[in-house]
This record gives structure tokens, C-alpha cells and sequence, in this order.
């Protein structure tokens, strides 16, 4: 064997050493991932996984199947590498912008629904409120949490019916909660109610897939109504900083 050839076969033998010695990494869902699966089964036993494969570490640190975030995470930033399709929200905020909605309402609009598309669906005005809320005006919070409910109630007075989308998805006998309706009583008198009642306005108009809107047309409404932390999302020790890293970092063991 020539040296040309021990030295290529060296290599190879070095990249599989370093390959024996990379650490594979054990995904173990949390128990709210299972329950939507209507899965009641133990999770894996990671003691015993690590015991039959010593290289085998469960993930603490990110996450290499998802798109490496920044240090200090912005808002845009989640947009681009965590949230799924957004075109209703983009769409939402323009239809905001042409109805000649105040900036506040139009970031409202914006953000919406963002805890559907990077968290978690159900509920998901509530959350959406509650992630955005140490960021924006105090309305805006409001609002995001009112939609929730606002959304199954028609409104004649702004030409808001209950959607047809809803009776094909959730049938025509359908009834809300009755927190829903608890919530409801209390919300159409509130001071802030139409601004709740704007974002169901233009969220119902926004569904339109030949409609392509760009984050960037939001650029400067976001950075004048939202208040971005210096040490990015998730980092700023706010209340609601360990939502964000649980967006950055979902399958974190612990």
C-alpha cells in the first residue's frame, strides 16, 4: 500500500473515531406533546437508553434539527425560525393598516394568533396575551386576550357574524365554554372592547392564499410598539422569559 493510499485510510479511520465519540442526543417529548397524541404510555427510560449507549445524552442544550437562534432573539427573529406559516397574521395587519387602524392595533393584529402558530393552539389568545404582554401597551394585551373570545359573537354594529368556517369546523350545535361566555360578559363593556373587536374584524377578512405580505412592511411598527429587551426574547428574566425559551428549545429534557 502506497503513501498516498495509508494516508486516505488514515483519514477515514480518524473520521470514524470522531464519529463514535459524537454524542447522540435522546428527544424525550413533554407530557403535553403525548396527551395530544392521546398517548398515556411511560415516556422513554432515558437511565437505561444511557446505560446500553454511553455516548447517548439527552438534549439540554439546542436543538440541531431546528434553525440555530441568535443570542439575544427578536421578535422578527421567532418569526423567521419559529413560528410556522404566517401569512394570516401578515395578512391581518395589512387588512389593520388599510382599515386605518392605530399603530398599537395593527402590531395587534400582527401578533394575534402567534401563540397558535409557535406555542400552543388551544386557548391560544390567552397565551398569545400573556407573551406578549411586559412588550406592549397594556391595549394591546388586551386585546390580543379578547379576540379570543370576541371571535364567537357577532358584533352587527361593525358587520362582524359569526364565521361560517367555525360551524363547518366545530358543527352547527356547537356551544362555547362557559368561560368563554363568563369572559364574554365581562369584555362587552369594557372600555377596550372594540379593539378587541377589531382584530376579529380583520381576522376574519385574511385568508387568502394569493396574497403574499412581507414581515418587512411591519419593521417599523414593530420597533416603535414593541418594546424589545436588550437581552433578547427569553433572556430579559421577565415573567413570561421562559415561554420564549421553551420556543427556542422544545425539546429540553429539564
Amino acid at each position: 500500500m502506497n503513501d498516498a493510499a495509508l494516508s486516505l485510510h488514515a483519514r477515514a479511520d480518524a473520521l470514524e473515531e470522531q464519529k463514535s465519540r459524537e454524542l447522540d442526543y435522546l428527544v424525550v417529548k413533554s407530557r403535553i406533546h403525548s396527551l395530544a397524541e392521546a398517548d398515556f404510555s411511560a415516556p422513554p427510560n432515558a437511565g437505561a437508553m444511557l446505560k446500553a449507549n454511553p455516548n447517548l445524552r439527552v438534549l439540554m442544550g439546542d436543538d440541531p434539527r431546528l434553525p440555530v437562534m441568535p443570542d439575544k432573539p427578536t421578535l422578527i427573529d421567532f418569526f423567521k425560525l419559529r413560528f410556522g406559516p404566517s401569512a394570516h397574521l401578515l395578512q391581518s395587519a395589512r387588512h389593520a393598516v388599510k382599515g386605518g387602524l392605530p399603530e398599537k392595533m395593527v402590531l395587534a393584529c400582527l401578533l394575534h394568533d402567534i401563540a397558535g402558530v409557535g406555542f400552543i393552539r388551544g386557548d391560544h389568545g390567552y397565551w398569545g396575551a400573556q407573551l406578549v404582554e411586559p412588550y406592549v401597551d397594556e391595549e394591546v394585551t388586551w386585546a390580543i386576550r379578547a379576540h379570543q373570545v370576541l371571535r364567537f359573537y357577532a358584533d352587527p354594529s361593525v358587520g362582524y357574524e359569526y364565521p361560517q368556517s367555525y360551524v363547518t369546523l366545530f358543527g352547527a350545535d356547537y356551544v362555547v365554554d362557559p368561560y368563554i361566555e363568563a369572559d364574554y360578559q365581562r369584555m362587552r363593556n369594557h372600555k377596550w372592547y372594540m379593539s378587541g373587536r377589531m382584530i376579529t374584524v380583520h381576522d376574519i377578512y385574511s385568508f387568502d392564499p394569493n396574497v403574499h405580505v412581507e414581515l418587512e412592511e411591519f419593521t417599523d411598527i414593530i420597533g416603535r410598539n414593541f418594546r424589545q429587551p436588550e437581552e433578547g426574547l427569553g433572556f430579559d428574566n421577565s415573567p413570561v422569559a421562559h415561554m420564549w425559551r421553551a420556543m427556542i428549545r422544545p425539546a429540553k429534557y429539564l
